[in-house]
């Protein structure tokens, strides 16, 4: 019985003929996704945008009056409210911004939010209310600072790790094709306004872990063929490196996919957003490992000559005993 493959043994896929291309694309991608982030902005959540979230149920409708919740929470003078509904059509997420005078006052919290359940109930008795969360702003400003330096120092340790094992241009590829992975990842949730929390730093970490896996595995590769065939021209090596671990590539992506996809379709609409951003981070860092990370060594002036296998103490004791038998 012979066993299927999703990638046959002789697969010679010419990646980088179309190098510049993708370049240009995914450039113009980076620089679309940044643009949405600072014009439309990121929906945060509780965790970074502070205030309070109130999820609420309406047990005899169908589907929320999202219309008329907005208007009777927005009377009571706390801005706009941001409402959105959450998995099935009668349940909804109800956010609000606390005043400054509510900052580090539990009390003064507790009593808004009975206010804004107060006016909810008033106009609709069947609702019921599954949770309240309350984040201040100082609390929320910490998160941001705090994710981001998580997201800058994973980043920078990761590049300084390839610079250190392979060459610096191996730590400058890395970093760039783990930029184009979290740029997109961010722009995805500009466009579509997913809400941005802890979860998604989660997930982009874990992007972040999934793609620096996958550069490893194509740079170890191009190491090894780059001391096999220091005479090949580069692009062509490449190539035939991408290609000798394309099956592997393939494989755990799938692998990954079976699981995730299910999981975004039928899963709860709490992990929705983590879901998704994992998803797309496996097509854009598997997309990346061969578009960004492979092509950028050709124009950083990768050669051959500079892996060179070194001479080992063991080697050179035993190359000096065979020059010294073979004297006269």
């Amino acid at each position: 019985m012979r066993l299927l493959k999703l990638v046959p043994d002789d697969t010679n896929i010419k990646f980088l003929r179309w190098r510049v291309p993708f370049y240009v694309v995914s450039i113009i991608l980076i620089a679309a996704s940044w643009g949405l982030i600072l014009t439309k902005g990121l929906n945060y959540g509780v965790d970074f945008a502070g205030g309070q979230e109130i999820e609420a149920t309406f047990t005899k409708q169908t589907e929320a009056p999202v219309a008329a919740l907005r208007d009777q929470v927005g009377k009571l003078g706390y801005g706009d409210p941001v409402i959105q509904r959450f998995g099935a059509p009668n349940e909804v997420s109800i956010r609000t911004k606390l005043p400054e005078s509510a900052e580090g006052n539990p009390g003064a919290a507790e009593a808004i939010s009975k206010q804004v359940i107060g006016a909810i109930r008033d106009n609709n008795p069947d609702v019921r209310i599954e949770s309240v969360s309350t984040v201040s702003g100082k609390v929320s400003g910490e998160f941001r600072q705090t994710a981001l330096y998580a997201l800058g120092a994973a980043m920078l340790a990761i590049s300084i790790y390839i610079w250190v094992r392979f060459e610096w241009q191996f730590g400058v590829g890395a970093l760039f094709a783990l930029f184009h992975d979290v740029s997109l990842t961010l722009g995805m949730f500009a466009l579509l306004q997913l809400e941005f929390s802890l979860q998604i730093i989660a997930a982009i970490l874990a992007i972040i872990g999934y793609s620096l896996n996958d550069t490893i595995v194509v740079y170890d590769r191009i190491r090894e063929d780059l001391k096999k065939y220091r005479k090949m021209p580069l692009p062509e090596l490449l190539d035939m490196s991408v290609n000798e671990t394309l099956a592997r590539t393939v494989m755990t992506s799938a692998t990954l996919l079976v699981a995730l996809i299910p999981l975004l379709v039928f899963g709860p609409e709490s992990l929705f957003g983590l879901t998704a951003a994992i998803v797309l981070g496996i097509f854009v860092g598997t997309y990346s490992s061969i578009y960004m990370a492979a092509p950028i060594l050709i124009w950083l002036g990768v050669s051959g000559s500079s892996f060179v296998p070194t001479e080992s103490a063991v080697d050179r004791q035993e190359r000096l005993a065979r020059e010294r038998s073979a004297k006269p």
